[in-house]
Order: structure tokens, then C-alpha cells, then sequence
């Protein structure tokens, strides 16, 4: 088959009598189509919506009608039938063409415009959607993406053949140049799209990996029981009050709890209540119109809105008035609220996580906090102990952050056995958020990474209460220490073990006895008996 079927070419000779003004006329109404399908293909980057407009604009402003356009599968190398205009019959089809299978198969073969003055003269031609008139002309071109054959853009003139089918190719040309443009762009959006979701996922697993119960930190029996409640609760979407003095990690806990959620995939939203003043924190929460007060230039919307289909977590939820924590109660019980300043009802689906180191029980006795509200939060409640009750965790603690502090600092950090009983002996007032600031201003001091004793450093000067001076007994026999009766517990020369040998042999190797004398729990004692290597005397 020749490159081109055709019957006229209007450039190769002069028109025949009104065929310029045929011509002319062709020619201002393809312009105008030309127009409107540039239109359609610039109105939305969803490729797959605009195709029917395309077809249907040719068929009612072209005259090309059955319009069909064919993508090629990537894979198989075949084109697919995609998208077909057709007012007066079928308009889908599963028919797949390959190379060399009727005239769009001819171009998958070789990519170009087949032009045909009356389909019914070309053997050819398959017709397997049977909607093609054998005695109309048939034109079918190839849409091409930056030089490669990625579909077929064919329409059947609804008129005999009239002298001007060169025209109207031309025309179904530039309409496959338009559309694989438009192919192109798409592919380009679909593509970053594609790319933006893999990292959306990638940037998920880190995130749950990072917030991920295994690689939180704490051995004691008290901190895998809260790990455990943690990851049972995670399943639900019960409303959580965690509770702990401050710098306990009850962020931390609140981001495993999300991230370990089925609503991992929607927003975690954070906010300090004690951070704001109230007029403010009600904006920040509930959002607010556009003019609801000064400096309102324009709608915005709260946390609540913000978190919707996630997590909203609500730090120092304690410290809220009693005229707030009422507008909060509201939101728990029906999950409804109105933007300040405005009057249409949000509805939102949110789950609560709460947090405060307040005594809320007593709160409540007093009249300070709400007892309806108190008992919406409290549904699953979870207590942090503070660090000055799970020293055994100190040092895994303390290595963890060495490594995070490391990583900023971009050397090693290491921790002498010295400066980790310095850091068992310490009351931790601010827990482990004050243990973070003691080891990075240590980090600090330290020229080369090696963390002594002598680093350690408690600028608060909160030391836990040194006990009254005690005499203790006679040494004991396997205790290398010299701890006997003339041993003052309260000696700064001492070291720590002799100090704990000392507390020991006056309790009569009572260990709760001991903890009191040095002003410890029984667990701290139990911990540096065993990091010591104290041998406890039996009797």
C-alpha cells in the first residue's frame, strides 16, 4: 500500500468552480474546531475524561464523525481501542490491533497518515467494530510522544469524498499533534505522581519504623507494660490520656500510638494548650471566617479540621479553663463544632490523644477541671514513670540519645562506666528530656567524644536530698570497700560503692532499709548493688 490513499490534493491543481469558496468555507470551520479541542484538552490534566470531548467536538463541529482514538500497550506493543464516538451506535470496544492487522495495524508498522477516499475500495480495512460506512472516506493518524508511536487518532468524514480529504487530514494531524501533547503532559504528571506516592509510602514506612514499638527504648517491667497498652490500643480509636511528670516521653508515645494506627495514613496534628491563651487557642482549634476579628483577612482551618480522618494530639490538656474544656466536651461527645465567627456546623472524624502531668482526680475535686470531660478523656489512660524509677533504663536511654546527638555532631559519641553510675545516681527531675540536655552539653565539653565523669554536670544543683550522716557497722567480709563504723555515709570522698557497702551494712544488708537511708526507691538501690558488683550478704 502506498504512504498516502487519496483522490485530490487541492495544492497540485487550481479548484474547480466554487471549490476555492468549498475550500475556504473547509478551512474557517476546521480553525474553529481546532479551537474548541484545544479548549477541551486545556480544561484538566485527566487525559482519559477529555478524549470523549475531543471525538465528540470533530463529530459535531468538523463533521468527523465515528471517531476512535487507540493507546499502545507499553508491554505488549499492541493498540487497545481507548475511546470511541459514536451517537447512532456501540461506543466501546475490545478489539486489539497488532502490527500489520487491518489499517491501524499498518500504522504500528510503519508510523503514518493513511488517508482513504472510500473505505469499501481497500481490502484491507477489518471494520471489526462494524460502525464505519464503506462508502465514506476513512483518515486515521498517528499520535506520537516525543517521536514515538504511543496511540491512533482516526474519524470517517461523514460526506462522499469531496476534493478536499488532504485537508482534512491535515486538520486529524494536527489534532493528534494537540493530543500528544496533551498525552504527554500527562504521562509527565502521572509520572510524578507516581514518584511523589512512592515516596509518600517510603517516607510512611520510615516514620512507623522510627515511631515503632521494637525500637522504643525501656527494659523495665513498668515500660513494657506501657508499650504493651500502647500497641493494644493503637488498634481502636479510643480516645488515650497519657499522663507522666514532664519530659517523660508522652509524645513519643503518642506518635507510636498513631503511626501504629489504622489512621497511620492521615495526619498526626499537634498542639500545647498550654501554649496559647484561650481566645487564641479557640481559633487555633476550631478554626475561624473570614473577618470573625482583627486580622482575620481570610477563612482558615483549625486543628480539628487539619486532622480529620487522623490524630489530634492535645499536650497540657490540664491547663485549659473551665469555659474552654466545656467547647471541647462538645467536640468528644458529638464530634461537631462551629469555626469562630461563623455559623455552619464542621463535622469531623478525629481521634484524641490527650496528655498531662497534672493530677487531674484532684483538679476535679476542686472545681477545676471538668468531671464529664475528665471521664471522656480518661478512657484508656497511660502513666510514664518518671526516669528516677526506671534508672535500668538509663543507660540504653543514654545511648540512644548519644547516637541521635552523634549524628548531629557528625562524630561518635562514647560514655565512660564512671559517667554512666554518675548518671544512675542523678533524681532526674526533668526525666529524659533532661537527660538529653546533660548529655548534649557533655557532648559539648567533650574534645574527643570519649564522655567522662567529670562532664557530667547538673547545673539545676536538684541532686536527690543527701541523707544525715550515719555510722554503719563492722565491714562486710567480701566487701572490698572499708565500709565499718567510722564510715560518714555523707563523706564527699567516698565513692559510690562504698556509700552504697556503707547504707548496707547499717540497714543489716536490708536492701528497702538501705534505699531509705540514701534516700532512694528499692528499685535504685536493687540496680546499683547490681552495676556495682556489691556482693550481698546473706544471714
Amino acid at each position: 500500500m502506498h504512504e498516502h490513499h487519496h483522490l485530490h490534493n487541492a495544492s497540485d491543481e487550481c479548484p474547480p468552480t466554487g471549490g476555492y469558496c468549498r475550500t475556504h468555507e473547509l478551512n474557517i470551520l476546521l480553525l474553529a474546531a481546532l479551537y474548541a479541542v484545544s479548549r477541551v484538552l486545556s480544561r484538566s490534566l485527566a487525559f482519559n475524561d477529555t478524549l470523549r470531548d475531543v471525538l465528540r467536538v470533530l463529530h459535531d463541529e468538523a463533521g468527523l464523525s465515528r471517531g476512535l482514538i487507540g493507546v499502545v500497550d507499553a508491554e505488549s506493543g499492541k493498540l487497545a481501542i481507548h475511546t470511541i464516538y459514536n451517537p447512532d451506535g456501540p461506543d466501546s470496544d475490545n478489539a486489539q490491533y497488532g502490527p500489520g492487522e487491518g489499517i491501524i495495524g499498518l500504522i504500528l508498522e510503519r508510523p503514518r497518515s493513511i488517508k482513504l477516499a472510500r473505505v469499501a475500495d481497500e481490502p484491507r480495512f477489518l471494520n471489526r467494530m462494524r460502525v464505519y460506512e464503506p462508502e465514506l472516506p476513512f483518515i486515521a493518524v498517528p499520535i506520537k510522544v516525543g517521536g514515538n508511536l504511543q496511540g491512533v487518532l482516526a474519524v470517517q468524514p461523514e460526506a462522499p469524498e469531496d476534493g478536499l480529504l488532504e485537508e482534512r487530514a491535515q486538520f486529524v494531524e494536527m489534532v493528534a499533534n494537540l493530543i500528544g501533547q496533551s498525552l504527554k503532559l500527562s504521562l509527565d504528571v502521572q509520572q510524578e505522581k507516581s514518584t511523589l506516592l512512592e515516596e509518600r509510602d517510603s517516607l510512611r514506612r520510615t516514620v512507623r519504623h522510627q515511631h515503632g514499638f521494637d525500637s522504643m527504648v525501656g527494659r523495665s517491667a513498668v515500660m513494657r507494660r506501657v508499650f504493651e497498652q500502647a500497641r493494644l490500643v493503637a488498634k481502636w480509636n479510643t480516645t488515650v490520656l497519657i499522663r507522666g511528670e514532664t519530659g517523660t516521653g508522652k509524645e513519643l508515645i503518642a506518635n507510636a500510638i498513631h503511626y501504629n494506627s489504622p489512621r497511620a495514613r492521615n495526619a498526626l496534628v499537634k498542639l500545647n494548650c498550654a501554649a496559647l491563651p484561650e481566645n487564641l487557642l479557640e481559633s487555633e482549634l476550631f478554626g475561624h471566617e473570614r473577618g470573625a476579628f482583627t486580622g482575620a483577612v481570610e477563612a482558615r482551618k483549625g486543628r480539628f479540621e487539619q486532622a480529620n480522618g487522623g490524630t489530634l494530639f492535645l499536650d497540657e490538656i490540664g491547663e485549659v479553663s473551665p469555659a474552654f474544656q466545656a467547647k471541647l466536651l462538645r467536640v468528644l461527645q458529638e464530634g461537631e463544632f462551629e469555626r469562630v465567627g461563623g455559623s455552619k456546623t464542621v463535622k469531623v472524624d478525629v481521634r484524641i490523644i490527650a496528655a498531662t502531668h497534672r493530677d487531674l482526680e484532684t483538679a476535679v475535686e476542686m472545681g477545676d477541671f471538668r468531671e464529664d470531660l475528665f471521664y471522656r478523656l480518661n478512657v484508656m489512660p497511660l502513666f510514664l514513670p518518671p526516669l528516677r524509677e526506671r534508672i535500668e533504663d538509663i543507660p540504653d536511654i543514654a545511648r540512644l540519645l548519644l547516637t541521635k546527638i552523634g549524628a548531629d555532631q557528625r562524630r561518635k559519641l562514647t560514655l565512660t562506666d564512671l559517667a554512666q553510675r554518675r548518671l544512675a545516681s542523678h533524681d532526674w527531675p526533668g526525666n529524659v528530656r533532661e537527660l538529653e540536655n546533660c548529655l548534649e552539653r557533655a557532648a559539648v565539653l567533650s574534645e574527643e567524644g570519649s564522655i567522662d565523669v567529670d562532664l557530667i554536670r547538673f547545673p539545676s544543683a536538684r541532686e536527690r536530698p543527701s541523707p544525715r550522716p550515719l555510722k554503719t557497722g563492722p565491714a562486710a567480709v567480701n566487701a572490698p570497700a572499708a565500709a565499718n563504723s567510722d564510715i560518714d555515709i555523707d563523706d564527699p570522698s567516698l565513692s559510690e560503692r562504698e556509700r552504697v557497702i556503707a547504707a548496707l551494712e547499717q540497714a543489716g544488708w536490708v536492701q528497702a532499709k538501705a534505699a531509705r537511708i540514701l534516700g532512694m526507691t528499692p528499685r535504685q538501690i536493687a540496680y546499683r548493688i547490681q552495676t556495682l558488683n556489691i556482693e550481698v550478704k546473706q544471714f
